[in-house]
């Protein structure tokens, strides 16, 4: 099978680290490509990140309260780039640089609508900074080069197999997001890179469906870098982003037989209060109908602002005697509910 040029430009570039195969297609080693110097000048720019967070914390029931992944170094002063959820409520954070020493770090900024989360070290880092690059210009096709921390596989040659919007179970809107393949374990925060060794993405799931239909393709989904430019401002300012927040209604859901299931209620959030409950089918928000998660979140989002009523037309009951009725939910803002242990 002939490689195509795309893959042959990754392979050049990933050539001197690594030895392999993608989808069958092999990918020699070559040096004539970034200097050697380059390539472990951005190797030494990705970090480790582990957090410890307290009992309380309302995250605990689905994060854990130790939580381990993958970081960027963005900036000269120990700024730390990486996946919300690592850091998300920590009451204490490390980063491990290249020595393998851990450096005390503070959690800076956190903002749920992208997922970004940003920490910086007590003490400068001795690497330099990855520059960011240009997600919105990485099509369907484009070679890649994902890097972690962790897994048996850390350091990934990969390929941009999809760009669509995702919906997470956990009230979650991310447009336009990257999905890769093959998967790389490893993928919590970790850099998505290209061909020109600017950062395009930060790790966020493992996906069974990188390529949705019959026969789906795993992968994983990265958090375009694009997204991070509007609000680092405002992250690094205040430690969130500015302007009203997205109304929040604390529930999980998920998709079955073409329906929007509620498969948890947060304990004292406002779904709850509502009289919401698990097995609830979401038939639509305002009168409005519902498709799928990413329909749902989208409408959720036209009625409102985080502190306003949202109505929720939801079917309820034992399957024999299942009624359709109407639930007014009254949103919060989900940051302020959050047992943050510092004033963001």
């Amino acid at each position: 099978m002939q490689i195509s040029a795309p893959i042959r430009r990754a392979a050049r570039f990933l050539g001197i680290l690594v030895g392999g195969t993608i989808a069958g297609l092999a990918f020699p080693a070559a040096a004539d490509s970034l200097a050697q110097e380059d390539v472990q000048r951005i190797i030494e720019a990705v970090v480790g990140i582990e957090a410890q967070v307290p009992a309380d914390a309302r995250s605990v029931e689905s994060l854990g309260r130790q939580r381990t992944g993958t970081g960027m170094v963005i900036d000269g002063n120990g700024l730390v780039l990486t996946v919300g959820y690592l850091i998300l409520e920590a009451a204490e954070v490390s980063v491990y640089g290249p020595d393998g020493r851990p450096v005390p770090a503070a959690v800076v900024g956190y903002d749920h609508e992208t997922g970004f989360g940003l920490v910086r070290t007590a003490l400068p880092l001795k690497v330099k900074p990855l520059a960011l690059g240009r997600s919105a210009e990485l099509e369907v096709g484009d070679s890649v080069l994902a890097i972690a921390r962790l897994g048996p596989a850390p350091v990934m040659p990969q390929m941009v197999v999809n760009r669509r919007d995702f919906a997470g179970n956990w009230e979650y809107l991310l447009e336009n997001a990257l999905f890769t393949s093959p998967p790389l374990p490893g993928f919590g925060g970790a850099a998505l890179i290209g061909v020109d060794g600017t950062l395009l993405g930060v790790g966020s799931l493992f996906v069974q469906d990188a390529i949705a239909g019959h026969d789906p393709l795993p992968g994983n989904m990265f958090i375009p870098i694009d997204l991070l430019k509007p609000i680092l401002a405002d992250l690094l300012t205040d430690g969130r982003r500015s302007g009203p927040a997205q109304p929040w209604l604390g529930l999980y859901t998920g998709e079955t037989g073409g329906r929007v299931v509620i498969a948890r209620v947060v304990a004292g959030g406002p779904a709850e209060a509502a009289g919401l409950k698990p097995g609830d089918i979401i038939m639509g928000v305002g009168g409005k109908s519902v498709q799928d998660m990413v329909d749902f979140m989208r409408k959720v989002r036209t009625q409102g602002k985080a502190g306003d009523d949202i109505p929720i037309d939801v079917m309820s009951g034992a399957t024999a005697d299942m009624t359709i009725g109407r639930r007014v939910i009254h949103s919060r803002d989900r940051h302020d509910w959050l047992r943050l242990k510092r004033d963001l």
